[in-house]
């Protein structure tokens, strides 16, 4: 009876002792089905309440459990780690807890896109949904007069720093620092040096990054339907550059009326009296900054642009998309008279 009773207890107590443990090593998740995943985020700043909060929200495991198998596995607030996770339907506790302790199974597959932006504030609304900075904070850190200052640039130019594109940035937790970072780097990447790359056609051209990148800004709001114009219409431009006249650009006087003009296609002469130091209508040379963020084929386009002695351009009447070039200002007549009859004609 003494030899029974004492396997009972030892029973007992094994029991007490091993089955925490199985638990612990072998218990699985819930909430997921096995050929199911889930994607969750641990913030900068996350404690490991905050963890075992997130996890019990999903249903994977509850709180008080979550916790106490982390103090059981060392997992403590000095070992959170911040950044995307991927939790996978049968995954074992200890095993969610291994990959979020210290950061082992971070999922480092984060890209940003961003194309077609017209200013800073777009620009920042499009990259905030994929990192964990949110658009205030990088639009705040980038218009900051120490970081404008930075990276060399105005107010009115820092927009030439972010250059369209899909960029894999890697790990999810990016602050606004070190997201515009990561653009100066790719912004320093892009144009190369003066000796080999575009760095060395701005030698050539007798402009600055941001001039180009200004004049790229227009030309795409120009020409926004026909990409094959644009190597024409740069140079276009750029004579009229260099020779210091006015550029006479639509798109620049209408960027003077804001949003008060977007949509109307037919500008007429009040519109382009405006006095606005971005208006080329009034001012010669280059606006201040760009219009929009330029594409990276339109600033190519400028770098590459053509050879030719036009000096001005009219739509073409026939709904192509396309202009009509002239070299005179009399030739130059002849074409507006052209479009103007055709636009009357469809009430424009």
């Amino acid at each position: 009876m003494v030899t029974v009773g004492v396997l009972m207890v030892l029973l007992v107590v094994g029991f007490i002792v091993v089955k925490p443990m199985y638990e612990l090593h072998y218990t699985a998740i819930e909430g997921l089905a096995e050929d199911e995943e889930k994607v969750i985020y641990i913030q900068t700043g996350d404690k490991l309440d905050d963890i075992a909060n997130l996890v019990a929200e999903h249903g994977f495991v509850t709180k008080n459990k979550f916790l106490k198998y982390a103090n059981k596995l060392d997992f403590t607030d000095d070992k959170v780690e911040p950044g995307k996770y991927r939790v996978k339907g049968g995954m074992k506790i200890k095993e969610l807890i291994y990959a979020l302790k210290n950061g082992n199974q971070e999922v480092k597959d984060t890209r940003i896109t961003f194309n077609n932006c017209r200013d800073i504030y777009e620009m920042a609304g499009k990259v905030a949904p994929d990192i964990e900075a949110d658009s205030a904070a990088i639009v705040n850190h980038i218009m900051n007069p120490e970081t404008i200052n930075k990276y060399g640039f105005r107010e009115e130019t820092i927009s030439a720093m972010f250059l369209p594109d899909t960029y894999e940035v890697g790990e999810w937790d990016m602050t606004a620092e070190e997201f515009v970072q990561f653009m100066a780097e790719e912004f320093k990447d892009f144009w190369g040096d003066e000796v080999i790359g575009r760095g060395s056609k701005l030698v050539e051209l007798d402009l600055t990054q941001s001039e180009v990148s200004t004049l790229a800004s227009i030309l795409e709001a120009e020409q926004g339907i026909v990409q094959q114009e644009w190597p024409k219409i740069a140079g276009l431009y750029l004579n009229r550059v260099r020779d210091n006249w006015k550029l006479q650009s639509d798109p620049t006087a209408k960027f003077c009326w804001g949003d008060s003009l977007r949509g109307v296609q037919r500008l007429l002469d009040v519109h382009m009296k405006i006095d606005c130091p971005y208006n080329t209508y009034i001012y010669p040379g280059l606006p201040p900054g760009p219009i929009r963020i330029p594409s990276k084929k339109a600033i190519d386009a400028i770098l590459n642009a053509e050879d030719h002695n036009y000096y001005y351009m009219c739509a073409a009447p026939n709904n192509s998309g396309l202009h009509n070039f002239a070299e005179t200002y009399s030739e130059h007549k002849r074409n507006a008279r052209l479009w103007w009859k055709y636009a009357d004609e469809r009430g424009y």
